[in-house]
This record gives structure tokens, sequence and C-alpha cells, in this order.
């Protein structure tokens, strides 16, 4: 196992890239911990795939230099970086057994046949295939084939990391749930460093106890689930995590209040006079409705989902989601919104401020 350092790194797959817009990654400077869970989490396209890939190896950084502890990697390719990686796609050999599909990274190193039994034995009673260990692979479902590629991926003792590529795309939501909670319960139980890409954000939440947030190539934020939630320190963040996401307003923050469509609303601090693009962010599970001073607002559905409604609403010409308890009345007369002034985030230019900033 090993803490992983960035270091300067960026990336570019165009030769001249000069330019932000050139690169896949932005240059970034981060260290993640020896044994902790990561997820890489972010739309399509966002770079995720890429940095994973120049951790493992696969890809040599046009900028910059990635450590495996205090030992220089960069140059060292794939195959001599001590990781594991499990794709998207299931990769399993058809014609061997499941256990023999187990033991195979055991034995290509030179493992005794005591402790490959043994180590084999143990991973596959944690992800519930002890009961088919002597089934050929060939003619197994996706989701039976992805749990051996994971298997495979967890039965080495001594990798410096083992990296999940977007892992549960082919398994169902059923199954998904599972894996993520037989995933949590290995990293526990042999405290191997291990990064998780996906842009579904439950399960990075449910499956990391660091998010790494990319948004056009660029990290916004790293935190636990709940500070992602909390305290969004970029407007995206706040927009991709939740559901539905944060609401985001266009407004003018003057000391303690910030203006909406003419309307003042308290803040937690002073914020002094903001120059810039700014807004405010509020969460659609913290908004109530009053009858009187705070912004008027106008209801324009209510939608069930069984344990909770999400009131959608119109206030200063701004769509707001409000998220209520399933079958909690919703009274007519009840026409603003409140907003309570500690849940409240103000964003210059997209980041996210602290009050006494100014």
């Amino acid at each position: 196992m090993a803490q992983i350092t960035l270091s300067n790194l960026a990336h570019t797959y165009t030769p001249e890239g000069g330019q932000q817009s050139d690169f896949a990654l932005k240059e970034m400077n981060h260290i993640w911990h020896d044994g902790g869970a990561y997820a890489l989490l972010g739309p399509s396209g966002c770079g995720k795939t890429t940095l994973l890939n120049i951790i493992s190896g696969l890809i040599k950084p046009s900028h910059g230099r990635v450590f495996f502890g205090e030992n220089d990697v960069t140059d060292i390719p794939a195959e001599k970086r001590n990781i594991a990686q499990v794709f998207q796609f299931p990769v399993v050999y058809d014609t061997m057994t499941v256990r023999e599909n187990l033991a195979f990274p055991l034995k290509n190193r030179g493992g005794s046949k005591v402790e490959v039994q043994a180590r084999v034995a143990q991973v596959a009673k944690m992800i519930g295939l002890d009961g088919i260990l002597d089934i050929k692979a060939r003619g197994l479902g996706a989701d039976i084939k992805q749990k051996i590629s994971l298997g495979r991926g967890m039965v080495r003792e001594s990798v410096n990391a083992i990296l999940f590529d977007e892992p549960l795309t082919v398994i169902d939501p059923h199954m998904k749930w599972e894996l993520r909670t037989q995933l949590k319960s290995l990293h526990r139980e042999f405290g191997h460093t291990m990064i998780y890409v996906t842009h579904d954000q439950t399960e990075a939440l449910t499956f990391a106890e660091n998010v790494v947030m990319l948004y056009e190539g660029e990290v916004v934020q790293i935190g636990s689930p709940e500070a992602l939630f909390e305290s969004p320190q970029h407007t995206f963040v706040g927009h991709f995590i939740g559901s539905p996401g944060m609401n985001l307003m266009a407004a003018k923050v003057q000391g303690n209040h910030a203006l909406v469509g003419g309307h003042a609303i308290p803040l937690q601090g002073s914020y002094g006079n903001l120059s810039g693009y700014t807004q405010i962010g509020i969460r659609p599970e913290y908004i109530e409705f009053c009858g009187a001073e705070g912004l008027p607002c106008r209801i324009d559905r209510v939608e069930d989902i069984g344990h909770r409604r999400i009131v959608r609403t119109e206030a200063a010409g701004v769509a707001i989601d409000v998220v209520m308890p399933a079958g909690a009345p919703i009274d007519p007369t009840m026409t603003y919104l409140h907003f309570p002034a500690e849940k409240i985030s103000v964003y210059k230019d997209h980041w996210r401020i602290e009050h006494g900033w100014a």
C-alpha cells in the first residue's frame, strides 16, 4: 500500500497544447493517504478516467510527477507499479473456473499453493462467490463476472493501490448496493488504498471516505460526503451533489443581506460589498414555506416520490425546489419561502466564500 502524491500534475492530449482549454486535466497538487477510500466523481468527460490511468501508469502525464510513497513512478510502466485495476466491463477468462480466475494474479506472481488457496477462499467468501468456485466462468451472468473481476482486483494483499473504473456499470441496482457494501467491508478488512471512478453520486458518497470532485479537468473540492453536501466549495459541487441539487440564485450581496429580485435575504454574517458574479445557494431540504417576510413564490407542481415530496416553485423569476416529508400538507396561504441564514452559501465567480472575507 502507498500514499499517492500528485505533484504539479496536468495532462493534455494535444502535443502543442498550451492554453487551459487544451488540457484534459488542469494542474493539481494532491496527496491521497495510504489506506484511504477515495472516489473520483464528476460527469462524463471531466477527466476522471484520464487521472485514474495516469495513476495506474497506462498514461504518462504531459506535466508533473506521480509518487507512490517517496518513489517517483511517473516513468514506470503500469505492470511494474504493483497496482490492481478493475475496469468498467468484466475481464475474465471464460475457460477457467471462478477459483482459477481469482487465483490467477497470485499464481502469476509465484504464490505458494497453500497461500493461494487460503487467499482465494477468504476473498470469495467476502464477495459471495464461495458457492460457485469450481464452475467455469463461461455462461455466467455479467454481474457474476464483474464480481470475479472485483475479486481478482482484491486478491493480492501487497498492492500499492486498487483502482476501480466505473466497475458497477453492468450491475443491476440491487446488486450495486450489495457490491458497494462488500467493497467497504473489504476496505475495512484489508486496508488497501482504493480509488473508485464514477459519475454516480450515490456510488461515490456511499463508498468513499473522501470524494474528489472533478469539473472540466479541475479538482474543485476534496472532502467527505457530508462536507460536499453541507459546504460545496464550487457551484458545480452544489448543483451536482443532491437530488435535486442545490438551488442557486444570482444575488447582489451587501453586508449581511443578499438581494434577490429586489427582496432582501438575511445572511449569517457580513460579506461587505462583493463584486464580480455573485450567487447564493441553499439546499432544497432547508427551505421552508411561510406566510410572510420571505421570498414571494408561486408553486408550479408537486412531485410525490414515496419518501418525500419535491415542490417546484418559482420565485424572483428563478426555479426553486423545496423538499418536504412525504404526505406533508401544502397550505395555499403559505406563499413565501424562508431561507435559514446558517444554511445559505455565498459564491463569488462560482467559488464559495466565508463571511468576513471582504
